[in-house]
């Protein structure tokens, strides 16, 4: 009997090890000049960040969630002010909007592409509809043209929620450069991830950006100069060290990503009752997450685990049936896709580190199920 090779969702002990000594020497220079709140590290990482994506202003924060709030904070959202977000997201993008004053407005999702469906967009706006949140979910871009063109004609801003997008592009435009501002995650596990949280926003404004960093910074640039109220949200060089050391690696991870989604495209296309990720046209997927539907989810699901395969639900209840927004009395037939998927997605192993025979062992795993 063959062993049984046992797969997690995601390995960052084996990526650490792989670029080991980078990373021991970037923090121990954080160690040793005691640059641990702001300092040099994190002027590195900002400047790193802005050019990596292309934009003119990076702003860093403690963590991405904290980035949506600060964002809508410098955007100016106030109570009664009405914000567009997809139905089918983490609570994060939903939640900053209430933190920041707003009301949240829920739009059901395209049935291919998991992200915003625009063409829904125009009959959630109402007098008092201030942005749109278009999210580039598990790693493919929203579909930004008509999103903006509808944003434009009802003067609304665009606040990109890039947390699972790092290098994603829309039509051959890095995601992040559309809208206002963008919001990045550097969660753990993410594309472009840190040894703890860390979160950052990028923008063309500089009037924006300054009042951003205000915000993440109790309100001032200068220590003891208060311009404004704000938080405590402030990236800490140990973080900004261990970034900027990934950030050298992130186009050739993001190929291996790319090699990884292709070698499951291949070998799992074509099977009765799953269907891959599709890639709609123009779009740059990234692949922060593989997700792959099926009817019998839950017990696909069951079938992996006891194979030894780590899998993820990304995610189980979509934003407007959580209890958090039972206030607002969503019905499955007011976001059938959101709520189709809820049921179906499950998200498969793939990290740059996986090798050939842990992903052969999740094929056959699957191939196996589909079979039965």
């Amino acid at each position: 009997m063959s062993k049984q090779v046992k797969v997690p969702f995601a390995d960052l002990h084996a990526q650490y090890l792989n670029i080991k000594k980078e990373m021991d020497a970037a923090i121990a220079g954080v160690i040793g000049s005691s640059a641990f709140i702001r300092g040099p590290y994190v002027d590195a990482f900002e400047k790193e960040f802005a050019a990596l994506i292309g934009a003119p202003h990076c702003v860093s924060a403690a963590n991405g969630t904290d980035s949506l709030y600060i964002a809508m904070r410098a955007l100016g959202v106030k109570p009664g002010d009405e914000v567009i977000v997809p139905a089918h997201s983490w609570i994060a993008t939903s939640e900053t909007v209430t933190q920041a004053g707003g009301t949240v407005v829920f739009c059901d999702t395209d049935e291919d592409t998991f992200t915003i469906d625009p063409a829904l967009i125009e009959a959630k706006i109402t007098p008092r509809t201030v942005g749109i949140i278009p999210v580039h979910l598990y790693g493919q871009a929203a579909d930004m043209g008509p999103i903006m063109e509808t944003a434009a004609r009802h003067r609304l801003w665009v606040l990109e929620d890039c947390a699972q997008a790092h290098l994603a592009a829309w039509n051959g435009r890095t995601v992040g450069t559309f809208g206002a501002a963008a919001s990045f995650s550097f969660y753990p596990g993410k594309n472009l991830g840190a040894m703890g949280d860390a979160g950052a926003l990028v923008t063309a404004d500089g009037v924006l950006a300054e009042r951003m960093a205000m915000l993440a910074r109790h309100g001032g640039l200068v220590k003891n100069e208060h311009r404004i109220e704000g938080v405590n949200s402030r990236l800490d060089g140990l973080q900004a060290a261990v970034l900027s050391v990934k950030m050298k690696h992130l186009r050739k991870w993001t190929a291996e990503r790319r090699k990884l989604a292709g070698v499951y495209d291949r070998e799992l296309s074509g099977i009765e009752g799953l269907e891959i990720p599709i890639v709609a046209g123009g779009r740059e997927h990234v692949y922060h997450i593989y997700a792959l539907r099926h009817q019998r989810r839950d017990e696909l699901k069951k079938f992996l685990a006891e194979r030894g395969i780590e899998t993820v639900i990304n995610y189980p209840v979509a934003l407007p049936f959580l209890p958090a927004y039972a206030r607002l009395g969503a019905r499955p037939e007011d976001f059938p896709n959101a709520y189709r998927h809820q049921s179906t997605v499950l998200s498969l192993p793939l990290f740059p580190e996986m090798t050939p025979e842990q992903q052969a062992a999740v094929i056959d795993a699957v191939k196996t199920f589909c079979r039965g």
